[in-house]
C-alpha cells in the first residue's frame, strides 16, 4: 500500500485536498470519484510529509464568476473538436490546442478545465458535466452516450449539426423580426419628435395667423393628441415601463408561463411559424439522441428539458409516461394536436419499421425547409405592410397640419372648418 496525496474540487467548484492509502494510482483516482470528487491532481505523497488539511474555501457564485458563451461559439468549438478528433488526433491534445487558440475568455478557461480533468483521468462527459451553464443535459448525454458506445467523434459531429441547424433557424427568425422592430422603433421616433416638438410650434403659429377661426376638426385632434403626449410624456412612459415588467414577471410564474407558450403557438400569424420551430426542435432533439445510442427513456426527459416550451414539454412528459407503460409515442402525439397529423403517422411508421431516429430527423429537415419558407414569405408580406402603416401615420399628421394653411391661402375654409366659423 502507498499513500497518494490529492487535489480534487466538487459538482460546485469548491477545492478540496487529502491522502490516500491505496494500491496504485488508478485506484486513488476511482476512490476519488466515489466520493463525488474530480481529481485535478493525483501523486504519490512524499514520506514525512504532511497532506493539506481539506477545506472549502469561500467563492462567489458561479453566476458571477462564469461569462456568456454564445451557442454558435459552443458550436464552432465542437465542429473544431470533431474535426481532431476525427483525424486521429488525441482528445486531450486536440482540447489543449483548442484552448490556445479560443478567442473567448471563458470558454478558453472552461475549455482549460475540462482539458485538467481528462488528464486526470476523467471522462469527457463528466468533465463537460461541471460546466451546466455552458454544456447542457442534451450536450453531456450524447457525449456520454458517445463514449460508451466507442463512436464518439460520430456523436460530436451530430451534435455539431445540431446545434448549426439550430442556430441557422434562429438566426433566420431573428433576421425576419429585425425590420418590422426597426420600422416601429424608427416610427416611435419620429411621432415622438413630431408630437414632443415640432406640432406645439405650429400650434403657436396658427394661433397668431387664425384671426380667432377655430382650426379644422382633424387640426385639433391631432394637436388634441401632442398636448396629451407632452403634457402627460413622463407618465406614459411609467406605464409603458410598468406594463413591461408585469409582462417579464408574470411570464416568470408557472400559470403565466403556460399561458404565454400555448398563446405563441395560437397566435393568429406567429402561431403557425411558432410550431414549426417547436416541431424542428423536437424532431431534431429526440432523432439525434435516439440515433447517438441514448436510451429513449433518457432522451424523451432530456427533449423534455430542453424544449423551451411549456406545452410542448407536457406533451412529451406524456409520451414519456406512455412509453414506460409500454406504449407507442404516437397516441400522444395525436391527442396533444400540436403538431400536423402527419407527424404522428410518420412516426407511427418509424416505429413499426425500426427507423424512428432516421424519420424524426426527416421531419426535423423538412420543418426547417418549411420555417425558413415561412420566415421569407413573413419577411416579404412585412416590407410594405410596415412601409405603408409609417407613410399612414406621418402623412396622417402632415394633412393635419397643412390644412389651416389650406384655409388660409383660400381666404374662408367653410369646408374645412365644418362651418364653426365666429
Amino acid at each position: 500500500m502507498s499513500n497518494y496525496a490529492y487535489e480534487a474540487v466538487d459538482a460546485t467548484g469548491m477545492r478540496s485536498h487529502g491522502l490516500l492509502e491505496v494500491t496504485d494510482q488508478s485506484t486513488a483516482l476511482r476512490r476519488i470519484r466515489e466520493m463525488g470528487l474530480f481529481p485535478t491532481k493525483v501523486q504519490p505523497a512524499m514520506p514525512g510529509r504532511v497532506p493539506k488539511v481539506a477545506r472549502r474555501p469561500r467563492q462567489l457564485p458561479r453566476w458571477m464568476t462564469e461569462g456568456k458563451v454564445k451557442p454558435a461559439q459552443l458550436a464552432v468549438f465542437t465542429r473544431q473538436l470533431t474535426t481532431l478528433v476525427d483525424v486521429g488526433m488525441p482528445l486531450l491534445r486536440g482540447l489543449k490546442l483548442l484552448q490556445e487558440q479560443e478567442e473567448n475568455r471563458t470558454l478558453k478557461r472552461i475549455i482549460g478545465e475540462v482539458a485538467q480533468r481528462v488528464e486526470t483521468g476523467s471522462a469527457l462527459s463528466e468533465a463537460l458535466a461541471s460546466h451546466p451553464k455552458v454544456f447542457s443535459p442534451l450536450y453531456v448525454n450524447m457525449v456520454k452516450a458517445g463514449e460508451a458506445g466507442g463512436v464518439l467523434e460520430l456523436v460530436l459531429r451530430r451534435q455539431a449539426e445540431f446545434m448549426e441547424k439550430a442556430e441557422k433557424i434562429k438566426g433566420k427568425v431573428k433576421s425576419a423580426m429585425f425590420y418590422p422592430a426597426a420600422v416601429m422603433l424608427v416610427a416611435m421616433g419620429i411621432m415622438t419628435l413630431l408630437m414632443v416638438f415640432i406640432i406645439p410650434r405650429f400650434k403657436e403659429v396658427f394661433q397668431g395667423l387664425m384671426g380667432g377661426q377655430p382650426l379644422p376638426g382633424f387640426t385639433r385632434a391631432v394637436m388634441g393628441v401632442s398636448d396629451l403626449f407632452k403634457s402627460h410624456f413622463l407618465v406614459l412612459a411609467a406605464v409603458a415601463a410598468v406594463l413591461v415588467v408585469v409582462f417579464q414577471f408574470g411570464i416568470r410564474t408557472k400559470t403565466g408561463r403556460r399561458w404565454f407558450d400555448r398563446f405563441k403557438l395560437v397566435a393568429p400569424v406567429l402561431g403557425k411559424l411558432s410550431r414549426k420551430v417547436a416541431l424542428a426542435r423536437f424532431a431534431r432533439t429526440l432523432g439525434t439522441l435516439m440515433s447517438s445510442g441514448v436510451p429513449i427513456l433518457q432522451t424523451l426527459k432530456i427533449v423534455k428539458d430542453t424544449s423551451g416550451n411549456v406545452i410542448v414539454a407536457e406533451m412529451v412528459g406524456k409520451i414519456h409516461d406512455t412509453v414506460k407503460e409500454g406504449g407507442t409515442m404516437t397516441d400522444p402525439l395525436k391527442a396533444a394536436g400540436i403538431f400536423p397529423g402527419v407527424v404522428a403517422g410518420m412516426v407511427d411508421v418509424g416505429e413499426q419499421t425500426g427507423a424512428l431516429p432516421e424519420m424524426l430527423l426527416r421531419i426535423a429537415d423538412n420543418s426547417d425547409e418549411e420555417v425558413d419558407n415561412a420566415v421569407t414569405a413573413m419577411t416579404s408580406l412585412l416590407e410594405p405592410v410596415m412601409i405603408i402603416f409609417l407613410a399612414v401615420v406621418v402623412g396622417s399628421i402632415v394633412i393635419a397640419m397643412f390644412l389651416p394653411l389650406i384655409y388660409i391661402i383660400g381666404g374662408g375654409g367653410d369646408a374645412l372648418t365644418g362651418g364653426e366659423r365666429n
